[in-house]
């Protein structure tokens, strides 16, 4: 089966510098596409100078931007996605297509310890494997990892979906388990980026990360966000009750509304599941 591998790149010159020889020599027949995200640096050029396919954009569009447009243009049957930052060894693009072999349509490398850029980072990502794992029921041990081996034709079902910012990972693993399409985990260790810091900005950025998940939560099972709120405002509202029965012995509008805000949160999230049902709709 022939591979494509994708990398988004913004201003990593020196990243690609080290990446694209270390995946040529171990993937001379792979199709290599670098995205340069509208680089103000030497982007597209090394990529040009290593016999790489270069999709250039005239300015910054985005990191699933760059995703997107590299899953269109590539022919091959597996897509690899991984940085242009050095942080992966091409070498290990091996172990996710052994796993994807088994019968998987997703294998994404879940990085160590070692791949975290500081201690912040690492209870962030700890954070969102957490919450991801409980939204959708499986054990999700790294949501945010930028390196993974998919089938083509099951990543572009859900292109429409990706979002052109971060997180392309977050969408993409979330909508392959809300499809049913089967999802592995390989531990590998991830190198320190080459080049300047992170284009993520820890607190923006994992306020969108958070907002992401609950966003692909009410796509994935709106019933598990839908019915803890429906609950709350249930309860407050006999608590409230019960308090203004006894001392003032009456019900009050205040129970009402909660009461009211209880039964209308609930009815939303059952339109909400039906909408889902019909967004993974498969015709046979």
């Amino acid at each position: 089966m022939r591979i494509s591998v994708v990398l988004p790149a913004k201003n990593e010159a020196e990243g690609l510098v080290r990446t694209l020889p270390a995946l040529r020599a171990q993937w001379p027949q792979a199709e290599v596409i670098v995205v340069d995200d509208g680089s103000t640096d030497r982007t597209a050029a090394v990529a040009a100078e290593h016999s790489a396919r270069v999709l250039s954009s005239p300015y910054s569009m985005g990191n699933g931007a760059a995703i997107k447009r590299g899953a269109r243009a590539a022919s091959g049957d597996i897509l690899v996605f991984m940085d242009a930052d050095g942080q992966h060894d091409p070498a290990h693009i091996r172990l996710l297509l052994e796993k994807l072999e088994q019968g998987y349509d997703m294998v994404v490398g879940a990085r160590d310890g070692s791949g975290q850029a500081n201690l912040h980072r690492g209870f962030a990502n700890a954070l969102y494997n957490r919450l991801a794992s409980w939204m959708t029921g499986h054990a999700i041990l790294d949501l945010t990892s930028g390196f993974r081996a998919v089938r083509a034709e099951r990543f572009r079902e859900f292109l429409h979906l990706l979002p052109n910012g971060f997180s392309y990972p977050t969408t993409s693993t979330m909508a392959f388990f809300r499809s049913a399409y089967p999802v592995a985990y390989v531990p590998i260790p991830v190198a320190r980026r080459v080049g300047s810091n992170s284009h993520i900005r820890p607190l923006k950025d994992g306020i969108r990360f958070l907002l992401i998940i609950f966003k692909i939560a009410t796509l994935y099972s709106p019933l598990k966000l839908f019915v803890p709120a429906s609950l709350t405002f249930a309860l407050l509202g006999c608590g409230y009750y019960a308090y203004t029965f006894f001392v003032y012995h009456r019900f009050t509008n205040m129970s009402v509304l909660l009461f009211s805000a209880a039964v209308i949160v609930f009815l939303i999230g059952l339109v909400s599941e039906q909408i889902t049902a019909l967004t993974f709709r498969r015709d046979p």
